[in-house]
């Protein structure tokens, strides 16, 4: 069974990602743009390196984030995003290399590896359920429940 692995080092307005196969060769490197365009430029090229026929979960991403519309778009789309702490990837690189130069591609390559080799040991990020996200999207301004201000006036006498 085929499975991705793509490590994919985030920033305020681009993505770096890796795509491996099961066995660590680098499949692909890009520099994607943040939101709509990004997220399907990531899809073609999972796709061309056999992503058309994977079934959710065999398309794993290491992610150091949790939370935002790239990480709800992967899960949406049948990926399985791992939230990855940005101290375990610093601890992850040291492995490789101990430099600790900062590097966009570097990063990638290890969140990649990291959830190629140890994803046990990581967080997988759980979707929104469809009553969490209509919560979430529910209007700010809902009055309260009926009787809620005529409770709180009978613990608030009038001033003499």
């Amino acid at each position: 069974m085929l499975v991705l692995f793509i490590g994919d080092d985030w920033a305020e307005d681009h993505h770096d990602v890796e795509v491996q196969d099961e066995k660590g060769r680098k499949l692909a490197t890009a520099r994607l743009p943040e939101g709509v365009e990004g997220i399907a430029k990531l899809h073609a090229i999972v796709a061309r390196h056999g992503g058309e026929d994977l079934e959710p979960g065999q398309m794993v991403v290491g992610i150091e984030t949790d939370r935002g519309p790239w990480v709800q778009a992967l899960i949406a789309a049948g990926y399985l995003v791992y939230a990855v702490n940005p101290r375990q990837a610093a601890r992850f690189k040291e492995r490789y290399a101990t430099s600790g130069a900062k590097s966009d591609r570097g990063d990638a390559h290890a969140l990649a590896d990291m959830v190629r080799i140890d994803r046990d040991q990581l967080r997988p990020i759980a979707g929104d359920s469809g009553q969490a996200q209509a919560v979430r999207d529910k209007p700010k301004s809902v009055s309260p429940p009926f009787g809620v201000e005529r409770d709180a006036e009978a613990h608030d006498p009038p001033a003499c």
